[in-house]
């Protein structure tokens, strides 16, 4: 157990290829663990599973984080088929992971498929108990957002995305350290959206809010975000050029010299 949370801490500190190694060392021992005490530990082997699949993921290694995110929905199921009360959080989860898995190697119908029932088991957990839940009925919505717009299903993904960020923003009002990366990663999505629909206004007002959210975060954990802080940036310098406007240079100035500072000691090293 101690691995797997080692596991998910490397990552978050981008920090990629120390993470896979502890996370497949926790798999190993789970494994063997769960082989001779199944109703024990088959729970946690699927949990470690889960949070492999994430982490080959992470590092382009897609055939094999499908291969992985597919056994831990196996064992979920099954779990989940006979105790649903303490099992289907985790099946939901596994599902949107899996769900993210197909996208990334392009198989998207069954992405969707996935996505949507990964969807609706956490409607059902977060009508029950909003408190726990409705930050992953955000994260679930959001995959099935990108997913449909992947199948050029536009309009429905922008309705997905207008949910997600609705629910985060909720969340982020009450706890912006924790939920604010995750509006902005809804309000990146829903910017690109409304840049489909040429809704060039409303894209601007959302990559540019996205922006604005993420600043702070990005600064404390630079390394760890960069990739989305720069992903979020290109998308709001884009939709101000489609639009003939001049980025607001007080909106980036925070975010260029993080960059600047951030080249800097990657130089360094």
């Amino acid at each position: 157990m101690s691995l797997s949370n080692l596991a998910t801490i490397l990552s978050q500190l981008g920090r990629r290829r120390e993470a896979l190694t502890t996370a497949e060392e926790a798999v190993h021992l789970y494994r063997a663990l769960a082989a001779a005490r199944p109703d024990a530990f088959i729970p946690e082997l699927a949990r470690s599973l889960n949070n492999l699949a994430n982490r080959l993921s992470a590092l382009g290694r897609r055939e094999e984080a499908l291969r992985t995110a597919e056994e831990a929905v196996h064992l979920r199921r099954a779990l989940a088929a006979a105790r649903p009360d303490a099992f289907t959080p985790n099946l939901a989860r596994s599902l949107n992971n899996l769900a993210n898995m197909l996208a990334d190697l392009g198989r998207g119908d069954e992405a969707v498929t996935t996505a949507e029932e990964a969807v609706r088991l956490h409607r059902t957990l977060a009508a029950a108990s909003p408190g726990a839940f409705t930050p992953e009925l955000a994260t679930s919505v959001d995959s099935l957002a990108n997913m449909l717009a992947y199948l050029g299903r536009v309009e429905e993904a922008l309705t997905m995305a207008d949910e997600a960020v609705r629910l985060r923003r909720a969340l982020a009002a009450a706890r912006p350290d924790v939920f604010g990366a995750q509006l902005a990663q809804s309000l990146w999505v829903l910017g690109d959206l409304y840049g489909e629909t040429e809704k060039t206004e409303a894209a601007i007002a959302a990559s540019g809010e996205g922006v604005r959210f993420l600043t702070p975060i990005f600064i404390s954990i630079p390394a760890a975000l960069a990739e989305m802080m720069g992903g979020l940036l290109q998308s709001y310098r884009t939709q101000c050029a489609v639009a003939g406007r001049k980025p607001d240079d007080e909106l980036l100035e925070p975010v260029i010299a993080e960059f600047e500072r951030l080249n800097v000691k990657e130089e360094d090293k």
